[in-house]
């Protein structure tokens, strides 16, 4: 049976869409097999062409009930099932059927307000700070934001990811036959802090890590946005 990460969250506009993408795009640079399953009836579907992952339309419930069939039949792959906003009772059906559920958010007041009912009643979820600003001041401001508003939630938020103008390139429905090095660092660090989360073994035959990609060999730790003392 494939390994099932549902990205949901009643919020729209918080990035599952993307962290859909970066994570299969990532899970493909670390060698593991991956099939982004799009759930989103405004989204236009992708070309697998040059992609490390393959695309999958599941805009209607007889296609994701037919994926879904096909990933529970099989091992070795991973499903990524990205969700939609303001889908309660969707994604409670998704979640069901996950190893993992990740629930990425900003750092508005509104994007916090709506992760913390996902958390309440999805308690095998975790929060994704997603889109997460670079700037010093923003991130500081951000993370002070999280801390004050989500301490009781602070061991179900895993580490940030980080805003990636390049990410875009992931949702063209042709992708470009070059991708930065930034982007791709960044997607396999998200896809190895994920691996680990839900015990899927990453291939040992995997080039050496990227000085900036280090840190991602790491286990992810929740609530490393919100001290102890919150």
């Amino acid at each position: 049976m494939a390994q099932i990460i549902s990205i949901l969250g009643n919020k729209g506009g918080t990035g599952k869409t993307t962290m859909s993408h970066m994570l299969g795009h990532g899970f493909g640079l670390l060698g593991l097999r991956a099939v982004v399953a799009v759930t989103d009836t405004t989204r236009d579907p992708l070309s697998k062409q040059g992609r490390r992952y393959l695309p999958a339309d599941a805009r209607t419930p007889e296609q994701l009930a037919k994926i879904a069939r096909t990933l529970q039949s099989v091992d070795g792959w991973i499903g990524i099932i990205d969700g939609g906003a303001g889908r309660q009772d969707f994604d409670d059906r998704l979640a069901a059927l996950s190893q993992v559920v990740l629930l990425p958010f900003r750092e508005s007041h509104e994007d916090i307000r709506t992760v913390k009912k996902d958390l309440a009643r999805l308690p095998q979820a975790f929060a994704v700070p997603s889109q997460w600003p670079t700037n010093a001041w923003a991130l500081e401001a951000a993370n002070r934001t999280v801390q004050t508003l989500m301490s009781e939630f602070r061991d179900r938020i895993l580490p940030p990811v980080f805003a990636i103008g390049a990410s875009k390139l992931l949702l063209q429905v042709e992708l470009p036959a070059v991708l930065p090095s930034a982007l791709n660092v960044a997607c396999r660090g998200l896809a190895r802090h994920v691996a680990l989360l839900a015990g899927i073994e990453v291939p040992d035959d995997q080039p050496p890590i990227a000085r900036q990609d280090a840190s991602s060999t790491r286990v992810p730790r929740p609530g490393s946005l919100v001290p102890a003392a919150c």
